[in-house]
């Protein structure tokens, strides 16, 4: 007596003879896709026209030769100030823009890991089961009814998997993908950039705090010397050597120089908020670190120039980004050519579909299905025309925007060491001034108190005297604040 094959054996060679067929048909539509190229242009980095060298190098070159030099990526430790560090890293750390330019490249991450899997099959299973009460007036219904045992109650139960595949015959989806992966490194470098930006704005805040905390103990200490002076002509007064008119004098100086505090204190208190801010937390949080902390002024760091402008196409990442979103628009403009050509899909199913719950799983219940898919918009009255005439001016934008990101790199930078130069220079010759009215402020004292002078030079000294020992606190932390500049107009801050 011959052996009768098992459903499920059948079922399964079956599934096993249509899956070879799918993947078959796959594997050769897949071939041809990969041997097609992409249309659209192939990108390339754009020639560069950046200058040897910096035009102020020299300038800067002639102050830095007794420093160390610092490495860019660290910049702020160059300064040699504990709090300074303190204040940058916690900044890094806790800043809630670098917090949501995180969260940007995770969006621009999934958004290229996204457009990497459209070139991937699609699969997904599924599993239901239907109850119906039929419709006698339905066609079916109609049909049925005619047959003995005809029962309008009925439970359909289905299982089953089907995927689905567009070919990348004309290489749109790859574009895509070069543009979106192009994207993510554009805001990786954007990333960077916010980077720069909150260690450099924290740096500079701080320096304003230290400049405001230093000009506004020159001048408590002038108010000081301006007491003691108007006690000295009180006292003068009171032995008949004086006139009213110098009490007047001295007591119009003292107040001249107390109304210099209060701007200086907004100064220091606004500033001592917008770095609570950048450490992201609330103003007054962080205050009485840098009210209790003392601050010797030192010298900047050195400012490494030897790797000249064309190193700033590495270092900054404004450039960066340009440089990588205009990758993105050359690669968009293959995603909107690709639409001149057919699109190709395949799909396949494998399921059971059965009125019986025992037999679902039998060869008679097995239903396989492939289908392939061609679409090709022939006739759209120039839309596609219209998409690639887009795509090449959304390229030649990014194009002039990449350009002028290196323009605006190297301003920056030469910006920042003319700053640099020429505020050292005015903070040397300052120096010099203030020894120079020290003396003659002693004088002059010194010799009102002999009667020799009037009271007016004395206090004309005093006004010249305060006013240079302010203006070289206030250059003092300018100085500073340009060396920031500089290292974030180079692109430090990052590795």
């Amino acid at each position: 007596m011959a052996s009768k094959a098992l459903p499920g054996t059948h079922a399964q060679g079956l599934v096993k003879r249509t899956a070879r067929a799918v993947a078959l048909a796959a594997a050769t539509l897949a071939a041809l896709g990969m041997a097609a190229c992409a249309v659209g242009p192939d990108y390339r980095t754009p020639d560069s026209e950046m200058p040897t060298q910096y035009q102020h190098a020299a300038d800067v070159a002639a102050i830095n030769d007794a420093r160390e030099p610092v490495a860019l990526d660290t910049w702020w430790a160059g300064f040699q100030d504990p709090v300074l560090t303190k204040i940058v890293e916690r900044a890094l750390e806790q800043n809630l823009d670098m917090a949501a330019s995180i969260a940007r490249v995770a969006q621009a991450r999934a958004a290229a890991n996204f457009a990497g899997a459209e070139l991937l099959p699609q699969g997904n299973a599924y599993s239901d089961v239907t109850k119906l009460h039929q419709s006698v007036q339905s066609p079916l219904g109609k049909i049925g009814s005619t047959f003995p045992g005809y029962d309008r109650n009925q439970t359909l139960y289905s299982v089953g998997a089907a995927a689905t595949w567009e070919i990348d015959i004309a290489g749109g989806l790859r574009r895509g993908a070069e543009a979106a992966n192009a994207e993510l490194q554009a805001a990786e470098a954007n990333h960077m950039g916010v980077r720069i930006l909150v260690a450099a704005e924290a740096a500079d805040a701080y320096f304003r705090v230290r400049g405001a905390q230093a000009r506004i103990a020159i001048a408590q200490q002038q108010v000081e010397t301006n007491q003691r002076l108007l006690d000295l002509v009180r006292l003068r007064l009171a032995d008949g050597i004086g006139a009213e008119r110098e009490q007047a004098q001295a007591e119009a100086q003292l107040s001249q120089t107390r109304v210099t505090i209060p701007p200086l204190q907004i100064e220091l208190e606004t500033q001592l908020n917008r770095l609570d801010v950048l450490m992201g937390a609330q103003p007054g949080t962080y205050a009485a670190e840098l009210r209790d902390s003392k601050h010797e002024t030192q010298a900047v760091p050195q400012v490494a120039l030897a790797q000249g402008p064309a190193n700033l196409l590495e270092r900054r990442p404004d450039v960066i980004a340009a440089e990588r979103r205009l990758a993105a628009s050359s690669a968009r403009i293959g995603v909107a050519t690709a639409e001149y050509y057919p699109k190709v899909s395949l799909s396949a199913l494998l399921g059971f579909e059965s009125l019986s719950a025992g037999k679902l799983f039998t060869a008679q219940a097995f239903q396989p299905a492939a289908a392939a898919g061609l679409r090709w918009r022939l006739f759209d009255f120039g839309r596609v025309n219209a998409e690639v005439a887009q795509a090449k001016g959304a390229n030649a934008e990014a194009l002039a925007s990449y350009r002028k990101s290196m323009l605006q790199a190297t301003e920056d930078v030469e910006n920042a060491l003319i700053s640099l130069a020429q505020l050292e220079s005015q903070n040397r010759e300052l120096a010099v001034e203030i020894r120079a009215h020290e003396r003659a402020r002693n004088a002059s004292e010194d010799a009102y108190k002999g009667g020799v002078v009037s009271l007016y030079e004395v206090l004309d000294e005093d006004r010249q005297l305060l006013a240079a020992r302010d203006q070289q606190a206030r250059v003092q932390a300018d100085n500073a604040r340009a060396a920031v500049s500089a290292f974030r107009a180079l692109g430090g801050g990052w590795s």
